[in-house]
């Protein structure tokens, strides 16, 4: 008959952090009836606890069955259990905090206008609920926008590219288009009967977002446009040096317009519409998903109506 190690036939008990923190509190406590107390467990169970850690290590912990001094190997397992009990807390208390979205990351790409008018209040409030959590923000086109959300570089995209087909989408608000010119401009004169039409004879500069304007009557305006500047900042630089006027939707200026004016259209109902693309739900952590519930809860502004309060 073949012969077989005990090892090999009954499985070695392993250390377990019961274990670890009941040693710690026996010495700590100083004996095992104050240990048990502390432990919310009978002294008897403490005693079996140690036993198995003594039976495991193969050498006793403690000098006499009181427990009251620790052998040289005990004083050594102690720092050591210290040590390994402190890691196992940490750990437990960040997975906690992942599960709960008090930790983690989320990962946001969004066009620069939304960036600056949308997103700041949103981030005050997460912030505040969620001050633990590391926050990527990165700004770009629509483009790159969806690039990131393919590649899964982004938890969060929002920007104007609409829906995407195999990802969560939510349409957040509309935000309409305005032709954006000096305070001193001869447009803004006349400003509330302004048409399409009127830009005739104008130095027209294109932008990223004219692509979305599907009116036939601005198509004449961008064929004739021999500048196209993407940045929102070096736009309205141009637009400001008496260079040209352009057209954008209103969130893109809001706060920044300055000494230029922001004009309603008479002929047109041009719009952008904003949409927020996540990740499907089983690829968001609970941070991301956080996010996702407090971008949704947002009330976002509603297009103003044609009056002079959309002047500057």
């Amino acid at each position: 008959m073949e012969n077989f190690a005990i090892s090999e036939i009954v499985p070695v008990m392993s250390i377990k952090i019961e274990m670890l923190r009941c040693f710690v509190t026996v010495v700590a406590q100083g004996s095992l009836a104050e240990a048990a107390n502390a432990l919310g467990r009978t002294a008897s169970a403490v005693s079996m606890m140690l036993k198995q850690l003594e039976d495991h290590i193969g050498a006793p912990l403690f000098e006499t069955a009181r427990k009251s001094r620790l052998t040289p190997l005990g004083r050594q397992v102690l720092d050591e259990a210290r040590r390994e009990i402190e890691h196992f807390d940490r750990t437990v208390a960040a997975i906690d905090g992942l599960a709960k979205a008090e930790r983690g990351q989320v990962r946001l790409a969004v066009t620069p206008s939304i960036a600056q008018s949308i997103l700041p209040p949103i981030l005050r409030r997460y912030v505040q609920a969620h001050p633990d959590v590391r926050i990527d923000i990165r700004d770009a086109d629509s483009a790159q926008i969806e690039q990131d959300i393919r590649s899964e570089a982004a938890d969060i995209g929002i920007s104007s590219l609409g829906p995407v087909e195999g990802y969560e989408c939510t349409k957040l608000f509309s935000d309409r288009f305005g032709v954006i010119c000096r305070g001193d401009h001869r447009l803004a004169r006349d400003w509330d009967r302004l048409t399409w039409a009127d830009l005739e004879g104008e130095t027209f500069i294109a932008n990223g977002l004219c692509s979305q304007i599907k009116d036939e009557r601005f198509r004449p305006v961008l064929a004739r446009s021999r500048l196209m500047v993407r940045n929102t900042t070096s736009l309205l630089g141009l637009v400001r040096a008496g260079v040209g006027v352009t057209v954008v939707p209103r969130l893109v200026v809001e706060g920044v317009l300055g000494d230029l004016v922001f004009l309603p259209l008479q002929d047109t109902s041009a719009k952008r519409d904003v949409w927020m693309i996540t990740q499907p739900r089983h690829l968001l952590g609970p941070a991301a998903g956080a996010m996702v519930a407090e971008i949704q809860a947002t009330e976002f502004p509603k297009s103003p109506p044609q009056t002079s309060s959309w002047l500057k």
